[in-house]
């Protein structure tokens, strides 16, 4: 489809470039009263119009701009994921004097810029579309990283960031020039039937020698290419630079960075690997030899298990989260690992559920950082006698992450531990078993913050005096995590509409 004719399906990307511009403009004012309002309502707005527009064009299923860009269910339940995680952010950061009022405009601007980056990457269907809406996202994220310029540990997070997304990048960029010598072509499903065709009978069986020199080609790209998807969700060997780059961002920031493109780089992944490597989605026939279950199995067990034991040693909260969220990635790859509709049914259900027990947890974090200017796990004692509200909350997001029922994240992990167990051979039992022990081990450093709460007394036990906002909004993300731990249906009916 020609770039005129698909502009009347990009309607939710323009009018999110519509109010991205609209903020810049309004932050250009010289301060008045009720700017950091104004600016919050226009965020908010933008996010909320973009959402209409996604909505609106449910049902539609094409390739636009000449095949680069799908428009697609898969695409859009993750844009909504995306766009409730950034209003979240929007409600935060109003009452968050983190960011300072004067910033707030390019804050803002810039948080916009990186969904939109966000959403080209989900909707992307070439390998070349898919390098530069990585770029996009890294790029703003490197910024926003270090967008405190007098904290010393927020400007050594963004460098780290920007060294370590630079050469991963161009890792990426390498295996893609693999496949653009061996195919001629960036497209995805382009390259699908060039590898259906190369890899046919007749022809291996005329150059048996050439169809294995390409199978490891294939191969080597392949891992090439994944190393920048890594990046993004944070999987080992590619999450060196989350702790840091979590600890020195502005913490609404990292609560954003936690969630949104660790799930963009997870699901553009999805992408790259179902319309490239596997006939259908409906039988996940492959049309290579490539054992993505056995690389994405290995992945998942050692993203959990590192994940975990590095978090055990942590004081810093952040950080602690930080390992965590390498964790839960290593939970959604064993999920993924199992190649099939149910693990796809469960990466799409954990991703709403993580959405709401994660950033409920770093609400705590902001919340506490403002009031106490620490960090670190001393800093919550005696919490459940200054706050009670707010450590009981913390304790429920905590004890989702964990997988307690009845909260919405045993579901979560429930449909994850399914989709492999029901595969029934030994070696996914065997992850299975990996993922229950690591579970068990995230018990041990979740249960330092509620001791921490519960049992430990406070130096000073007057109560923290927190607004009334930030309450609300800390209640508004503990309701998903009961309705879907008891009544999960409607959102299971959602996921599975994605097939």
């Amino acid at each position: 489809m020609s770039p005129a004719e698909s502009l009347k399906y990009f309607n939710p990307e323009l009018i999110m470039t519509g109010f991205l511009l609209l903020i810049i403009v309004v932050s250009l004012w010289k301060n008045y009263k009720g700017r950091r309002l104004a600016l919050s309502l226009i965020a908010f707005a933008g996010l909320f119009f973009t959402s209409f527009a996604l909505i609106q064009s449910a049902g539609e299923n094409i390739l636009i701009f000449h095949n680069l860009y799908a428009c697609d269910p898969f695409s859009r339940f993750f844009k909504m994921i995306f766009l409730l995680c950034g209003g979240f952010i929007v409600l935060i950061v109003f009452q968050a004097r983190e960011i300072k009022e004067k910033h707030l405009g390019e804050f803002y601007g810039i948080l916009l810029s990186l969904i939109l980056g966000m959403f080209l990457l989900v909707s992307s269907s070439n390998l070349l579309m898919i390098y530069l809406s990585l770029e996009f996202v890294s790029i703003t994220s490197y910024v926003l990283t270090g967008f405190n310029r007098n904290d010393r540990r927020s400007s050594e997070a963004a460098l780290k960031y920007v060294i370590y997304g630079g050469v991963v990048s161009g890792i990426m960029l390498f295996g893609m020039s693999y496949f653009y010598g061996l195919f001629g072509t960036l497209e995805i499903p382009a390259i699908k039937k060039g590898l259906i065709a190369a890899l046919s009978t007749p022809y291996e069986a005329s150059r048996p020698g050439s169809v294995q020199a390409m199978r490891l080609t294939v191969l080597a790209a392949s891992i090439f290419v994944f190393a920048g998807f890594g990046y993004k969700m944070a999987a080992v060997p590619f999450h060196m630079w989350c702790p840091d780059v979590y600890e020195g961002a502005p913490t609404p920031f990292t609560a954003f960075l936690s969630i949104a493109p660790k799930i963009a780089g997870l699901a553009a992944f999805c992408r790259f690997l179902l319309t490239g490597f596997f006939e259908n989605i409906s039988n996940f026939l492959p049309v290579t030899e490539i054992p993505w279950g056995a690389i994405l199995g290995i992945l998942a067990a050692a993203t959990m298990t590192l994940g975990n034991l590095s978090a055990i040693s942590q004081n810093n909260v952040k950080r602690l989260l930080a390992y965590s969220g390498v964790a839960h990635c290593g939970y959604i790859l064993m999920g993924l690992s199992a190649l099939s509709g149910e693990g796809l049914f469960a990466f799409y259900f954990y991703s709403v559920v993580y959405l709401f027990m994660n950033l409920g947890a770093f609400v705590i974090v902001i919340i506490i950082r403002e009031k106490t200017g620490q960090e670190n796990i001393e800093a919550y004692k005696g919490l459940g006698v200054r706050e009670p509200f707010i450590a009981v909350s913390f304790a429920v997001f905590l004890f989702s992450l964990i997988g307690i029922p009845p909260l919405a994240g045993f579901i979560g992990k429930f449909y994850l531990f399914a989709a492999v167990i029901h595969k029934a051979q030994a070696w996914y039992y065997l992850l299975a078993i990996i993922g229950i022990l690591n579970s068990v081990i995230s018990l041990y450093y979740y249960a330092r913050i509620i001791k921490a709460m519960f049992i430990e007394k406070a130096v000073d036990e007057q109560p923290l005096q927190i607004f009334s906002f930030q309450k609300l909004v800390t209640f508004v993300l503990l309701i998903p995590i009961f309705i879907f731990g008891i009544y999960w249906q409607p959102l299971a009916k959602v996921a599975t509409f994605l097939f």
